[in-house]
């Protein structure tokens, strides 16, 4: 009698067992898909209910003091003044996270450490691929209808693989080139300016070789303007042997203007520093760069002189977008909307553009914008030498899918160094 009693416990307490471990396998997983199905089924409101008083741990790289003070004070102190909310900035590479992730989703770990993430590019490719991310989430953040071109590449697309709804703008580069206004009076506006402007000044013009990164956007944009525009590419159906043959042209306006470069085309600098010391001392006239606010900051550091200034071309830089994301296992889903709601507010993206907190490119459409609101955005002091924030976002053009990249640079090396004239 006393062992039927145990062998009905022994069978009560496995049974217990047995649920547990039921739930937290692959019933667990199908409660998790109902809490984040429930998530995105209410509205704004209640989620920041659901947010107040939690922890939000953000991270991001973390190599540059100015970003990580603007983050730990000013976007911590108001997230936790407006929704009880502390942020715990948590510096680490993009890599290194996303190899987290993908530890944690072998491990099925339905819970992680990351609650948002600042990603773009290859990282956001293969995070999405890995079914790393939340969402859809995006139609939930009301500052993004508010404030952002919702039918924008610039947003839909991040190095040509389409967001989907599983990141949230968050910031903005774009090339620019830098001239020294005492050589040339009127700047070109296209690269038939261009390429005149190079002819009749043999020597004062060059671009760095590929794969230094601002060299590698420079031919992406000849590719742009010689091939008839961006649309072509973005989409990234092309194969191979297809994108070989549309960026033929570039090949040929950079082969003609190549006996006319510093150094008759024979080198190119080898990296961006190069080609601005050499912009520095006046042996170019043209340098460029993806921040628009470099000119500015160098004339004030003393190294570009007085005369420098900005220009870009009528019909477009590349520019791209850095994204913020939710990991699928974040704790805090909630806590890392309404986070990012904030982020893409205009009172956050105004005063991250301000150059004193960072002098990141605004994610807002200046057409979504109030007339107090542009007042204040064009009352930033970005310095003579920078264009306004109006000027360069009418002629923005988005990044060539990832992938296309070194196919380009390889072909670069091939029609223009090796066989070009």
């Amino acid at each position: 009698m006393l062992n039927k009693k145990i062998t009905v416990k022994l069978s009560s307490a496995i049974l217990v067992i047995f649920l547990i471990l039921l739930i937290s396998t692959g019933c667990g997983g199908k409660r998790t898909d109902q809490a984040e199905t429930s998530l995105l089924g209410k509205s704004f409101d209640e989620i920041v209910k659901m947010a107040e008083g939690t922890e939000v741990n953000f991270y991001m790289w973390g190599g540059d003091q100015r970003v990580n003070a603007w983050v730990d004070n000013f976007v911590a102190e108001r997230v936790k003044k407006e929704y009880g909310i502390k942020l715990n900035r948590i510096p680490m590479n993009a890599e290194d996270f996303i190899n987290k992730l993908l530890g944690e989703k072998q491990l099925n770990k339905k819970e992680g450490s990351i609650d948002l993430l600042w990603i773009n590019g290859e990282n956001f490719w293969t995070a999405k691929e890995n079914g790393l991310l939340f969402g859809p989430f995006i139609d939930k953040i009301p500052n993004y209808t508010r404030y952002l071109d919702t039918a924008s590449d610039d947003n839909l697309f991040d190095f040509g693989y389409p967001t989907e709804g599983f990141e949230a703008p968050y910031g903005r580069a774009q090339l620019v080139f830098i001239y020294d206004e005492s050589k040339i009076p009127v700047p070109p506006k296209d690269l038939e300016k261009l390429k005149e402007l190079v002819m009749k000044n043999p020597g004062k013009f060059t671009y760095p070789a590929p794969p230094d990164f601002t060299g590698s956007a420079f031919i992406r944009n000849v590719i742009y303007e010689t091939a008839g525009g961006y649309k072509r590419f973005i989409d990234g159906d092309m194969n191979e042997d297809e994108l070989k043959e549309a960026i033929k042209p570039a090949w040929d306006y950079l082969n003609e203007i190549k006996p006319y470069l510093w150094k008759e085309g024979k080198t190119y600098p080898a990296a961006l520093a190069q080609q601005e010391n050499m912009f520095a001392d006046g042996e170019v006239w043209i340098t460029m760069s993806y921040t628009p606010f470099k000119a500015a900051g160098e004339i004030k550091k003393g190294t570009f002189p007085e005369t420098a200034k900005t220009f870009i071309l009528e019909k477009g830089t590349i520019g791209n977008t850095h994204f913020l994301a939710i990991p699928f296992n974040a704790r805090n889903k909630a806590g890392a909307m309404v986070v990012i709601n904030f982020l893409q507010g205009f009172e956050a993206q105004a005063s991250k553009f301000d150059p004193e907190n960072w002098g990141d490119l605004p994610v807002f459409d200046y057409d979504k914008l109030s007339a107090e609101e542009r007042q204040i955005v064009e009352n930033t002091e970005t310095g003579e030498a920078t264009l306004s924030l109006e000027e360069l976002l009418k002629h923005r053009v988005p990044e060539m899918p990832s992938k296309f990249v070194p196919i380009i640079e390889e072909e670069w090396m091939k029609n223009v160094v090796r066989e070009g004239n």
